[in-house]
């Protein structure tokens, strides 16, 4: 007998960046306590898990993701004792939380730092990687991903050490046996708390090689002894534990390297996040040289990491988190006008876009994770001066770039497009001063161009059409179906340039497959013939295609799932920024 499917094949994941989220205390950032005030807004969604970004001890050099003690809270977002309440309301609701965790580095203001930093007869300076100057200066030319040499000087110890981020972020040394354990003994103790598993920032890099360190080779993260490290982190940390959730954030990974990382066979993690897709519309120079969305490379892009995990492994689906832009600016309407050289409203088909581009992720095969106000169509920041900014990457780009004698007007646009900062804007719960329900006071970041025209409040009473209910929509259909969950996938149309279309399948014949049909145009579309006839009754769409109501367990594999209003003879067309899910015919 087959062993049964992982619980989290149908699961999905809400992520929450808490000091956006919601202000509980009144000084403008959000918190634990504002957070567990809203928690209903998240828990009626029907979502699964709770994903909070950090809110350890930290000097937020890079908001929270620099971490100065593991095992406390952040005066900023509240205490141990207000953590302890909200684990205790989310498992109240029937979801389970999963804590950011960063591991590469620590911050620089850490004990195990501050130790390392006495001398080299410490023993925690080995929990850190450092070298010697080579001819006075930096040992290689490695550059940190937020901008600046990758190495910074340590006067008291004669040596420089490594940080791949800020210079406020030392990188650990997982070479060090007791560094690990001094790490799988943290991990333990949040999950003896109550805590159901962990999303691991930028894991694939914690190993790196002693020669690329000695000859500058650009090849210096996602070394063999990653597998190692993780195989270790699973018999120290996971195993005999259940119904945990493991996810690695992993830049640069290839769908062959994830095979192995998400292998059950092999005990290393769960699930990974890949950026391939979400590198697509990045330039030579970097991120933040802006390139236009292309269709047909996202879908084959997405669909070749959908045949790589088929056997073995699992795919997190996501097109937003809080590195990431606003997935209606990015890929909807608005990006396809600017795309074809025409002037961009922010608001253009918000609505349509929103659920399209959520229709078309949830219908995957893989965990989708949703990212907080995406499941109201929330847009770009929109800002336009460098002071409302406050992301470091940002912040740095900037000033790099303009040095190097770009235009400020330029730079400028590009931050608009590409910062961190787009998904870090506060949710506007209401159209209320001055901060729309987030806080009473002036918040930490602007509000953003979105408010008080999108709101929480405006957004669940829109009926068929709100965003929300659509999401709401979309999760039950997951956790009723199991060829969504479990379907095989095959993309059709794979070089169409407005038509995102696929099927999913069960090997087994048990439920009747499903047919997706996207249009990503502002224009109706006629879809091919090949692919019209592939339509049976309609299951779900985004323009009132079915009722408002959730598709009931057995819906889809009965036959029985509202076939809604589709007009007689529209089946082959597709309107604006219309996405349907059909049983196929």
């Amino acid at each position: 007998m087959d062993e049964p499917a992982p619980w989290w094949t149908d699961a999905v994941v809400y992520q929450v960046y808490p000091r956006s989220f919601a202000d509980g205390n009144g000084d403008g950032v959000g918190d634990l306590a504002g957070l567990r005030r809203r928690l209903d807004h998240i828990a009626d969604l029907g979502v699964d898990v709770v994903w909070l970004s950090p809110v350890y001890r930290s000097p937020q050099a890079d908001n929270g993701y620099d971490i100065s003690d593991y095992e406390d809270i952040d005066p900023l977002f509240g205490t141990l004792d207000e953590f302890d309440a909200l684990l205790v309301e989310v498992h109240r609701r029937g979801m389970k939380l999963v804590m950011d965790l960063v591991v590469n580095h620590s911050s620089d203001q850490h004990p195990w730092f501050q130790a390392a930093k006495t001398g080299r007869h410490c023993p925690k300076h080995d929990w850190y990687i450092w070298r010697d100057p080579v001819d006075g200066h930096e040992p290689n030319e490695w550059r940190a991903a937020f901008g600046g040499p990758a190495w910074s000087w340590d006067p008291g110890t004669g040596q420089y050490y490594l940080h791949m981020f800020t210079p406020q972020q030392p990188d650990l040394n997982w070479d060090n046996t007791d560094m690990r354990a001094a790490v799988y003994a943290m991990m333990n103790h949040w999950l003896d708390r109550g805590v159901d598993g962990f999303r691991m920032d930028v894991i694939n890099h914690i190993a790196k090689d002693p020669a690329a360190l000695a000859d500058g080779s650009a090849a210096y993260v996602m070394q063999p002894r990653i597998h190692d490290h993780l195989q270790e982190m699973h018999e120290r940390v996971f195993a005999g534990r259940d119904a945990l959730l493991t996810v690695g954030e992993m830049p640069g990974v290839t769908v062959e390297d994830a095979a192995l990382f998400t292998d059950p066979a092999r005990h290393e993690l769960d699930m990974v996040f890949q950026f391939e897709h979400v590198g697509l519309d990045h330039g030579a120079g970097s991120k933040f040289d802006n390139r236009p969305f292309d269709l047909p490379a996202l879908k084959a892009s997405l669909a070749r990491w959908q045949t790589g995990l088929a056997a073995a492994g699992w795919n997190s689906l996501y097109l937003a988190n809080h590195d990431q832009p606003r997935p209606v600016s990015r890929f909807g309407a608005a990006a396809v006008a600017a795309a074809h050289g025409f002037e961009a409203d922010p608001f253009a088909l918000r609505y349509e876009s929103a659920t399209l581009l959520a229709t078309v992720l949830h219908l995957h095969r893989g965990t989708p994770y949703l990212y907080q106000g995406d499941e109201i169509g929330m847009v770009n920041a929109g800002f336009d001066a460098l002071d409302d900014y406050r992301d470091v990457e940002s912040l740095n780009w900037f000033r790099g770039a303009v040095g190097r004698g770009m235009p400020v007007a330029e730079a400028l646009r590009s931050l608009a497009v590409r910062s961190r900062d787009n998904a870090r804007t506060p949710i506007p719960w209401d159209d209320t001063t001055p901060a729309g329900g987030f806080s009473e006071v002036e918040p930490w970041i602007g509000m953003g161009q979105g408010w008080p025209r999108v709101t929480v409040a405006a957004d669940r009473a829109a009926g068929d059409r709100s965003v929300y209910e659509h999401h709401r929509r979309l999760i039950a259909l997951r956790h009723a179906s199991r060829t969504v969950q479990l379907g095989e996938f095959t993309l059709l149309e794979p070089d169409h340039p407005e038509l995102w279309a696929f099927t999913r399948s069960l090997s087994d014949g048990s439920e009747v497959p499903l047919v997706v049909v996207a249009n990503l145009s502002s224009s109706e579309l006629t879809l091919p013939a090949v692919v019209e006839g592939r339509l049976g009754p309609c299951v779900l769409g985004n323009l009132g295609a079915v009722s408002a109501g959730t598709v009931s367990a057995g819906a889809v594999s009965a036959g029985t799932a509202p076939v809604g209003t589709v007009p007689a003879g529209a089946v082959g067309r597709l309107a604006a920024w219309e996405a349907r899910v059909h049983e196929q015919a």
